[in-house]
Formats: structure tokens, C-alpha cells, sequence
């Protein structure tokens, strides 16, 4: 299939990181937002909910079992001075 020509306009930072990205992935930009645009176009959600069902089932799961106080950051810090033994 032939190629078509697209001109696109966007901000300067976003393409030189786009650049970089594909650089490191050894593939060029262009290759990059047709593979992209060639996913984003096949996607399609559950007609009556973008959230996927397992995660659906879920929701609520934890309401009512985690105290208003409970400071996350230090919860999640015990919990991985405790798994890593410091």
C-alpha cells in the first residue's frame, strides 16, 4: 500500500520528545504515529462501559475498611520498610 503524506501541527518540545523516543526504539517518527493512530483506531471500549468489567466488580470493595486518618504515604512507607527488611 502506498504511503500518504501528513502534515501535522504541534508543540516543539512534544515532537523533539517523540524524536527521542523513537530514536531509543530504533524506528522512525513517522513509523511511531502510524503504529499509534493504527492501535487508537482499532480500540474499541464496551459500548455501555468504558471500565472494564473486572474492574467494575471492584468498585466499593474497600469503602468503609480504610480509616478517614489513615495517612497513605506512611502506610505505604511501613509496608515497604517492612517487605524490604529495613
Amino acid at each position: 500500500m502506498a504511503n500518504t503524506k501528513l502534515t501535522l501541527s504541534m508543540e516543539p518540545e512534544v515532537v523533539y520528545r517523540a524524536k527521542e523516543y523513537a530514536k531509543k526504539r530504533h524506528i522512525s517518527l513517522s513509523k511511531l504515529i502510524q503504529d499509534y493512530l493504527d492501535q487508537l483506531s482499532k480500540y474499541k471500549p464496551d459500548p455501555d462501559n468504558e471500565i472494564d468489567s473486572d474492574i467494575l466488580e471492584l468498585t466499593g470493595i474497600l469503602k468503609g475498611k480504610i480509616p478517614d486518618d489513615l495517612d497513605l504515604k506512611e502506610a505505604r512507607y511501613q509496608y515497604l520498610k517492612h517487605k524490604h527488611g529495613l
